[in-house]
């Protein structure tokens, strides 16, 4: 029996961890979930999995849960904070952490289960995005594992061969990551269409069911370009080694691309259960509660390249990868920023890739070589970008 913290489990991530988790109640028994402000969902996932702790991101928000949690008879510790996240992350108890929190703020209690040691199922890709190096660091010195639930990276993992070492593509036989992106629900849009986008647009997915501010960034792209520093990260290779392949149907998830001529890809349903299955029972497979393609049904497959001037943002991101951690997670931090202005439409939709160019032409690119310079540039970037969204919304 394997315990379980989810992190994030309001989210849509967490929300279809718990699905697996459900149909699988002989393997797995959830130790904590916690939430940000989703504090009725929360104590309603309590309700049904009985974890130990509930915990809530917010240190202010511990008298409404604690309440909550009274009123829905549940038998479980209440918890609140930042340190509270690390605790639950680290834990003795716990085998597995799957990292869901969204953005910057998954970062701490990530490192803190990699560095006790977990194996951390990987949804927060900001944690490789701002501090990769010192995560695969912490990995490697602990013990952990590291295994990556983002459909895409998920699906190159399955591709690599079982003896796949980090950094080594040459000598596991392959050439090339494919990296496939649906292109968002803008993809056959012009680029003057784009000036007046709204939120409702922007959040409308066509094949993924997805967080808002997930939705933002793949509707700019900012998702891909994410992954794209992510996959360099987590598998230890060049940004000339991954190619971006727009696949709008999002039935093939990511491919390998192999020295002999032969390209491995993974295939499946657009639904996040798929992966994260595939990590909770790793080397294990497991019913997800994804039902099988029926290639029957399936039209067919096309590809193209990305249009970097319709989606700056991934061309942003590619150059942010090059250039190092602090690019990065400068850019990262402005994004989040942009975003959130945007989906309280104090900016405009196009107005997000001019703030993050904005901020990353400012960052100061230099070696980040503890978290403390990590979250010192992190918050330097996030100021860039508030001055730059007061001084767009007011035009």
């Amino acid at each position: 029996m394997q315990s379980l913290t989810v992190l994030g489990s309001t989210g849509s991530i967490g929300k279809s961890t718990l699905d697996v988790v459900s149909r699988q109640q002989d393997k797995f028994n959830v130790f904590a979930l916690t939430a940000n402000r989703n504090l009725d969902l929360l104590v309603e996932q309590a309700s049904s999995c009985n974890p130990k702790y509930i915990v809530a991101a917010n240190k202010e928000d511990y008298a409404s849960l604690a309440d909550k949690s009274r009123t829905a008879g549940l038998n479980c510790e209440v918890l609140t904070g930042e340190d509270a996240l690390v605790d639950v992350a680290q834990a003795t108890e716990v085998h597995q952490v799957m990292a869901a929190i969204v953005g910057a703020a998954g970062l701490l209690p990530t490192l803190a289960a990699a560095k006790a040691g977990k194996r951390v199922l990987l949804a927060n890709k900001e944690a490789l995005v701002m501090s990769g190096q010192l995560l695969i660091d912490t990995v490697n010195q602990s013990g952990a594992e590291l295994l990556p639930i983002d459909s895409e990276h998920n699906a190159i993992f399955q591709c690599l061969p079982e003896k796949f070492s980090y950094g080594q593509l040459q000598k596991s036989g392959i050439s090339k990551i494919l990296l496939t992106g649906s292109g968002g629900p803008f993809l056959s849009n012009t680029i003057d269409s784009l000036y007046d986008v709204t939120v409702e647009q922007a959040c409308a997915h066509p094949n993924w069911s997805m967080g808002r501010k997930i939705s933002v960034d793949s509707a700019t792209m900012m998702n891909k370009g994410l992954e794209f520093i992510e996959a360099c990260r987590l598998f230890g290779v060049s940004s000339q080694q991954i190619d971006v392949v727009i696949h709008p149907q999002s039935v093939i998830h990511s491919m390998v691309q192999y020295n002999d001529g032969s390209v491995l890809a993974q295939l499946g349903n657009p639904d996040m259960r798929t992966p994260i299955a595939h990590g909770l029972a790793f080397p294990e497979r497991i019913e997800s509660g994804v039902k099988p393609l029926d290639f029957s049904t399936i039209c067919d497959f096309t590809f193209q390249l990305p249009d970097y001037e319709k989606f700056p943002n991934l061309k942003l991101a590619i150059q942010a990868c090059d250039s190092g951690e602090a690019a990065t997670t400068s850019l990262n931090a402005a994004n989040e920023v942009a975003v959130d202005a945007f989906l309280n439409e104090q900016i405009k939709y196009t107005d997000i890739s001019l703030i993050n160019d904005f901020v990353l032409q400012q960052a100061n690119i230099e070696a980040l070589d503890s978290l403390d310079m990590i979250l010192a540039c992190d918050a330097k970037a996030r100021q860039l970008a508030s001055s730059k969204v007061s001084e767009l919304s007011q035009c």
